[in-house]
């Protein structure tokens, strides 16, 4: 993975799981156990996680509609790891946020985070 911008190195959930994909195959070859292990683990954790169901595209659309609000990359990036469904939510996130946000932005911040990030598609019977 590519560092583009070296003042901004975090990575999302989604981000982790798909560089775990990545490179699975290669330490297989390596013969390092330790590491299996631990990508395995973690990667299981985060198949049962939103990030599931997120895309680079879905994370790319989340952030430009998200730019009106002042919010810091850590908030956005604790949205994205787990997307806000109700204004109890988004005040377990971050500080402040009754404060910073009037309970229309709230609403908004999570129909966003909805239409984004809608989770797993419903089950058929």
């Amino acid at each position: 993975m590519e560092v583009l911008n070296p003042r901004f190195t975090g990575l999302t959930n989604f981000h982790v799981m798909e560089w775990l994909r990545s490179i699975n195959h290669t330490k297989k070859k390596c013969g390092l156990r330790n590491l299996a292990t631990i990508t395995n683990e973690t990667q299981q954790f985060l198949e049962e996680s939103p990030c599931k169901y997120q895309s680079r595209e879905s994370i790319r659309g989340f952030l430009n509609d998200m730019e009106p609000y002042t919010l810091s990359m850590k908030e956005l990036f604790k949205m994205i790891n787990d997307p806000p469904s109700s204004a109890l939510h988004i005040q377990l996130l971050f500080k402040e946020s009754e404060e910073r946000l009037s309970e229309d932005q709230v609403n908004e911040i999570i129909r966003i985070s909805k239409r984004h990030f809608p989770g797993p598609p419903p089950e058929s019977n």
